[in-house]
């Protein structure tokens, strides 16, 4: 009985484990389960998951640099059909291509041939001679470093034999699209920092190194490349505040000096500040009369700049020239004609855009200024534009004569490699960008950015430019969309009158060289000076679609005040890949482009470095320089023997002629 009664309660028992299933698992929490977990734990978990985070745009960043100097190497060195904007897509289908690869548009890769044995190199005979149809190894060129003018030449043979692979694996089973899974096994990096599978330093491409070092040891022989010309800027202080000659026999040697040169001509700039100084409409040329009859003597080309902003104002050293004297004037009662921060305070360096259209000075507006300026110009100079002598009218369209914003104003405070502030806050800008607002929809957007940090923020410190940051808002776009048009807006309406008062005449602007930064996603310091190019934008085809339209000329100031390489590294800074990316935009439009430089003494690198960024020995286009102009050539610096020789050599290796030491 009890036997039974044990039996009975054992099923029962059993049933009712199957009516009340046992509960599954507790799951680990998600979303906001997780969050809310998260939230409740120790503060040391959120400070890890903060370093974490730094940690991780830390690295983002160098991937991002490192990919900035492949690009730049691949475009300068590789002769690969890259777009200006190329991302990691584009290289590895522009290196699939070139190993004899098929791309499609989709990104599906495949070789020609469908049926092909599995490839495997490990220490291999030497190979027979490649058909014509074989496209030959190319260069790689480092990621540790640019590649100098003397870099490969310093590189030995040694050196190369001592890094050859010793084995290099691919899988064919794998599918196309997955080459970066392939497996590369080891090899002897004999001292080299970073180790290369690349099949460059195996012994099938022996002969092409040779064949590189061969190449590059002649690289510095520039005999038989294109003509450039170069010109040479005389110093602003030529002419005083009166509009007189200073020194006519110092003017005589230093022409004198650079006639022995060969130099092809000089630029003169022509400041507004002086010629109207005084009186508006009344306009004072004699000083420039007589410096030009002086240069007509030497038989130089002369090329002259309208120059409407002011000289000296960014610490320069050079001799103070303001804007004239009745528009200051007219600035002490009315303070919004100038470019205005978010603080409030004016900038006088040039005129704020924002009275192009708006008659506040003395009955006309900006631009009409401007027009009365030029128009003056070419009826006191009418012969010499006759007779062919004034080659060329540089525009002046912003701070320092070129086409940009005051945003990085060092009389203000700022300092390289600060951010800059936008300039934007004068009542005429305000009232454009609620114009603009209101026919966007959103009249709330009528205001400037109130998270982009000050002049000598960085990036990353602010809400506005930092990765994810609100520059790439809808608002963001909003506002700089405005803020580029702007100036764009500009100088479609000053070249208009450019083009009636020089007819005939070749036209210039100046684009700056804002570089610092560009290996961040939103290029801070280009966006204040008003250059709407992100990673993901193209800020400078506008531009150049401009000046295609009014056949206007590109200078890019690409040669100044030179910075550490430290420096540059902490700026994320990138003079190359920006230099590649406009002039190539404005090539690719069929523009005229010129580069504007100052120098330095004593370094033949930097010369040769020049000289091949302008005419590049690897387009296929033969593209090059219109002409190259020197930065403020004094006589100090003539009477340097030793870099007398040096310029001499940089002319001449311009021109194209035979120098037998210039790599003395």
């Amino acid at each position: 009985m009890n036997v039974k009664q044990d039996v009975e309660q054992q099923q029962h028992s059993d049933h009712s484990s199957d009516q009340y299933p046992q509960p599954p698992p507790q799951r680990r929490p998600r979303g906001f389960a997780a969050a809310a977990a998260a939230a409740g734990g120790s503060g040391k978990g959120r400070k890890e998951r903060e370093k974490e985070k730094e940690r991780t745009k830390l690295r983002e960043r160098h991937r991002r640099a490192i990919t900035s100097r492949m690009l730049t190497g691949l475009r300068q060195y590789g002769n690969f059909l890259l777009p200006a904007r190329a991302d990691m897509n584009d290289v590895l289908a522009a290196l699939a291509r070139e190993a004899g690869w098929i791309v499609e548009a989709d990104g599906t890769t495949y070789r020609p041939s469908s049926v092909t044995a599995p490839l495997t190199v490990a220490a291999p005979p030497p190979p027979p001679p490649p058909p014509h149809t074989q496209l030959a190894p190319f260069p790689v060129r480092s990621i540790e470093s640019p590649l100098s003018a003397n870099s490969l030449k310093n590189s030995s043979m040694k050196a190369s034999l001592d890094s050859q692979a010793s084995l290099l694996r691919i899988d064919e089973s794998l599918s196309p699209a997955s080459l970066d899974s392939v497996v590369v096994a080891e090899r002897d990096t004999r001292g080299e920092k970073y180790a290369n599978a690349s099949p460059i330093n195996s012994p099938e491409c022996v002969e092409a190194d040779q064949l590189m070092r061969e190449s590059a040891e002649g690289e510095g022989d520039f005999a038989g490349t294109p003509y450039i010309p170069v010109y040479v800027m005389l110093p602003t202080s030529i002419v005083n505040s009166y509009c007189q000659l200073v020194d006519v026999e110092a003017t005589r040697q230093e022409l004198r000096h650079l006639k022995s040169l060969n130099v092809d001509g000089v630029v003169v700039d022509c400041w507004w500040g002086i010629v109207e100084g005084w009186s508006p409409h009344k306009y004072e040329w004699s000083g420039y009369r007589d410096l030009f009859n002086i240069i007509r003597e030497f038989e130089l080309k002369l090329q002259v700049v309208m120059a409407f902003h002011e000289c000296g104002g960014n610490a320069s050293g050079e001799i103070p020239i303001s804007l004239p004297k009745w528009v200051l004037e007219i600035g002490k009662d009315n303070q919004d004609i100038f470019f205005t921060d978010r603080e409030g305070r004016r900038n006088t360096e040039c005129l704020s855009w924002g009275i192009d259209k708006e008659r506040v000075l003395k009955g006309r507006t900006g631009i009409e200024v401007c027009f009365d300026f030029m128009r003056s110009f070419r009826m006191e100079f009418n012969d010499l534009f006759e007779e062919g002598f004034i080659t060329a009218v540089e525009i002046g369209l912003g701070a320092s004569g070129e086409l940009k914003y005051p945003s990085h104003p060092e009389r203000i405070g700022w300092r390289y490699p600060g951010i800059g502030e936008f300039q934007c806050y004068d009542k005429y800008m305000q009232q454009n960008l609620r114009r603009a607002a209101k026919l966007r929809g959103h009249s709330f957007w009528a205001r400037g950015p109130d998270n982009a940090g000050h002049y000598n923020s960085r990036p990353h410190e602010t809400g506005f430019f930092c990765d994810r940051g609100d520059y790439d808002g809808y608002y963001g776009r909003f506002f700089l969309h405005w803020y580029a048009q702007t100036l764009i807006d500009h100088a479609d309406q000053v070249l208009s009158l450019a083009n009636l008062a020089f007819e005939g005449t070749q036209v210039i602007i100046k684009i700056p060289a804002v570089y610092w930064w560009y290996k961040t996603s939103s290029h801070a310091a280009e966006l204040t000076a008003g250059f709407y190019n992100p990673t993901n934008q193209d800020g400078y085809s506008p531009i150049f679609d401009m000046l295609k339209k009014h056949s206007a000329a590109m200078k890019f100031v690409c040669y100044g005040p030179q910075h550490s390489a430290q420096e540059s590294d902490e700026a994320l800074a990138d003079l190359e890949g920006l230099s590649w990316q406009v002039m190539n935009s404005a090539w690719d439009r069929s523009l005229a482009v010129a580069a504007h430089g100052t120098l330095p003494c004593h370094d033949r690198e930097t010369f040769i470095r020049i000289i091949e960024n302008a005419k590049p020995r690897n387009d296929p286009d033969r593209r090059h320089l219109s002409f190259f102009t020197y930065q403020q050539l004094t006589s100090v610096f003539m009477e340097r023997e030793m870099c007398f020789s040096e310029l001499d050599n940089f002319i001449k290796c311009m021109h194209g002629e035979v120098v037998n030491d210039v790599q003395a």
